[in-house]
């Protein structure tokens, strides 16, 4: 049987997108993938795929041997799959759509017990939302923002405007196209919590979902707004 700490760490590695493909494609592979090779795939900055293949491993899904070829230099290190999670990865996802349909059920399509659980999950995101912040202005909320979002898996990018993180991916579109009310309300109460969190107002923050099929938004509080209301 798999520790729980093992189980914990496969689930939170597998709630990234990015991570998902990366394991599919090596897990589809017939021969170990190189960094360079995993981000040339999945179209990921090559630190940005290192970022998910050292989770991947920590998790225990995938394992690096080094290649030498008798030649000076860094080394060559390869990653091949060590197993197929992929039942792990469905029954999550099944229990997931389940709690979001029952929340659905609420008056307000369970918008404000979402928000709630987001703002508890947000905790867990707090040690990277500090790091991140640590030398940063004050003012300065999208740095940790993106960190924090980037670790989830959402593939967060400021505008230039400085207002706006567009997230080209969500590791829970499935359940979030089925109930968007619940699940885009989760991730919204996870935000505002973060930022309050800096010591910022979250009056000004929205979550605007879907604005296309891939593409998702997220509206910072700008230093006129002092009100605002939740998507």
């Amino acid at each position: 049987m798999v520790p729980t700490t093992q189980t914990d760490a496969r689930h939170t590695a597998l709630a990234s997108e990015p991570r998902r493909r990366a394991l599919a494609l090596i897990s589809n592979s017939a021969l170990p993938l190189g960094v360079a090779a995993v981000a040339e795939a999945l179209g990921l900055h090559l630190t940005t795929a290192r970022f998910h293949l050292e989770h991947l491993e920590a998790a225990g899904l995938i394992e690096r041997r080094v290649a030498r070829a008798g030649q000076r230099g860094r080394p060559n290190v390869l990653f091949s799959a060590v197993s197929a999670p992929l039942p792990v990865e469905t029954a999550q996802q099944q229990l997931t759509q389940a709690l979001a349909a029952v929340l659905a059920e609420d008056a307000d399509g369970g918008r404000a017990r979402s928000v709630r659980a987001g703002e508890r999950w947000s905790a867990q995101y707090q040690a990277v939302a500090d790091a991140a912040a640590a030398g940063t202005p004050p003012a300065d909320l999208a740095t940790p923002l993106l960190r924090v979002l980037t670790e989830i898996g959402f593939e967060p990018e400021l505008w230039a405007d400085g207002a706006q993180i567009a997230l080209a991916a969500c590791p829970f579109r499935t359940e979030a196209r089925a109930n968007p009310d619940v699940v885009c309300s989760v991730h919204l109460g996870l935000i505002r919590s973060l930022v309050r969190s800096l010591g910022a107002s979250a009056d000004g923050i929205r979550l605007e979902p879907f604005v296309q099929p891939q593409l998702c938004l997220v509206h910072l509080p700008t230093r006129s707004s002092g009100q605002g209301q939740a998507t």
